[in-house]
């Protein structure tokens, strides 16, 4: 798919300079910016449309610094600011579209910490990247604090991108989970579902974490019978998207169904249905009687949307 990192969080072009991780003594001459994060929320600038860089290692007393790159000559680092007493904590915070946005009187003047989803689109591609860098590096150090094979407590190191366990010697690096999200298509028909927990009327692809000793193709194949019982034929890469909501890699593919029949698995999916390229264009217009559109910026609204105006090759 020529326009593959087009998506959301794709092509940003970061310098990662993982050699500065190796050698401290390299990274130690540059000068410092910082991004500090809130629960996960990366502090945005004045317009919401970009992110608030801070000069130096700003907020220092606050958790570990994780380099996320090089920008202008100068070291990215970013850093988990949570435990900063901040105002704005109100109704829908910590909701799965958090609407709240939180100030702190050492922020600069009309910055705050938004939502990531809620701006997403509006960042640039560099932008998008090092939000999407720092907070699903800072999401991984929160949750491994111990050793996995000893239960010792790890320490960071390597600026961020490994936690060491003194205890046993075991190094720990990010990982990533790779989901598959599936464009199935039968005819001139595409396949959506819709998850129990989702509203009503919200449609998306289909997805699935991938299993030990499979492939791509396979958990396609695997993901959409288990929810929908569709077999599904020729499976194609198209496209990926780093997702950190908390730490996944969207593998986007596009499957031929060898039939239209659907039995859903209630336990995995609440509903399911094809749609004809006419009624697709209805449901981004928002003039379809019950479906609504796939949440912009995500995958499988980039994969439905380059479908619809035949830009899948």
């Amino acid at each position: 798919m020529r326009i593959a990192e087009t998506v959301t969080f794709g092509g940003g072009g970061l310098d990662r300079a993982e050699d500065l991780r190796r050698h401290p003594e390299l990274l130690a001459q540059l000068p410092v910016r910082t991004l500090p994060l809130w629960r996960g929320k990366p502090l945005l600038a004045a317009g919401r449309e970009g992110l608030a860089v801070m000069e130096g290692h700003a907020f220092a007393e606050h958790g570990h610094p994780v380099l996320v790159g090089k920008i202008d000559g100068a070291a990215l680092f970013a850093r988990d600011v949570s435990g900063l007493e901040v105002a704005g904590v109100g109704e829908g915070l910590g909701a799965f579209l958090d609407p709240t946005e939180q100030t702190h009187p050492d922020l600069p003047a009309g910055t705050a910490f938004a939502e990531l989803r809620a701006v997403m689109t509006r960042l640039s591609p560099l932008d998008a990247e090092i939000a999407a860098t720092a907070k699903g590096v800072l999401e991984w150090h929160r949750g491994h604090g111990f050793c996995a094979n000893c239960g010792g407590p790890t320490q960071p190191g390597k600026a961020g991108w490994m936690r060491a366990c003194p205890s046993c010697g075991r190094a720990h690096f990010p990982r990533t989970d790779p989901v598959v999200i599936m464009l199935v298509t039968y005819g001139d028909r595409v396949l959506l579902g819709r998850s129990p927990a989702w509203p009503e009327g919200f449609f998306s692809c289909l997805a699935g974490f991938m299993e030990p000793g499979e492939t791509m193709e396979a958990a396609v194949r695997r993901e959409t019978w288990e929810e929908t019982g569709v077999r599904v034929g020729p499976v194609r890469y198209l496209a990926s998207q780093p997702w950190p909501f908390p730490g996944s890699l969207m593998l986007g593919a596009h499957g031929e169904a060898l039939d239209d029949r659907i039995e859903i698995d209630p336990e995995e999916i609440a509903e399911a249905l094809w749609l004809d390229r006419t009624e697709l264009m209805d449901v981004f217009a928002g003039s379809h009687p019950r479906i609504s559109p796939a949440r912009a910026g995500a995958i499988a609204r980039f994969l439905l949307e380059n479908w619809l105006a035949d830009r899948l090759d």
